[in-house]
């Protein structure tokens, strides 16, 4: 497979504003960084964020599932992914287990998921649809490879302000009832992702109280 590009327009309210998504390469390293910090600011822990090393891997080992965006010629996020053999049945999994501590090492080209590791999309940018697209983006990965799923855990921050009260299954079920909203969890069911379930300490973060929810999207060209 040949690496990801692809071409279209964004609109900055009425204003059609170019924008590509593509394998991403060394020379993005540093910048992706920087928009890893505006991401994820604190409270969530600077050491979460992507190294030159781990990003090196995923270009060396799955450039097909390693894409950045960009807006006007100005760098504005990314996603990365790996293949994984996935058993639903499987006992849970955290983050850093299903993506070898974000380096990727255990991508497994005969597997029959692809996972997603990471989204980040600079917050000047949110405005325009790029996590959408980015999303979308690997859905065509996950067609053109033939893949049973894409997967992955999305944070859950709105979680710690209602912990006290419900648990994390009970939260997740009221943002898929609408009668709580999520800013991850509610922006992938818009993406169309569907939720499997919630796994506990998926990744240190304090707001989703170290819960992830995971949530897939079944290849609808696969039974």
């Amino acid at each position: 497979m040949t690496k990801f590009r692809q071409r279209f327009y964004v609109f900055d309210d009425n204003r059609p504003v170019p924008a590509v998504i593509r394998s991403y390469t060394p020379a993005d390293f540093d910048e992706l960084i920087v928009i890893q910090s505006e991401t994820f600011p604190p409270p969530y822990p600077p050491e979460q964020w992507w190294n030159k090393e781990q990003l090196m891997q995923h270009v060396a080992r799955f450039p097909e599932g390693a894409l950045c965006i960009e807006v006007d010629g100005v760098l504005a996020g990314s996603i990365t992914s790996l293949i994984v053999d996935y058993d639903p049945e499987g006992p849970p999994h955290s983050w850093a287990e299903a993506t070898d501590g974000g380096y990727i090492r255990n991508h497994n080209p005969y597997g029959n998921t692809l996972y997603i590791a990471d989204i980040c999309v600079r917050p000047r940018y949110r405005k325009l649809g790029l996590g959408k697209w980015l999303i979308q983006s690997l859905y065509h990965v996950t067609v053109q490879l033939e893949l049973a799923r894409l997967l992955g855990g999305g944070r859950m921050p709105g979680y710690h302000r209602v912990a006290a009260g419900m648990t994390a299954e009970e939260y997740l079920d009221a943002v898929i009832r609408g009668d709580l909203k999520d800013p991850v969890v509610t922006f992938l069911l818009r993406c169309g992702r569907t939720p499997v379930g919630v796994a506990a300490n998926y990744l240190e973060d304090e707001e989703s109280c170290n819960y992830g929810a995971l949530m897939e999207w079944r290849n609808p060209f696969k039974s």
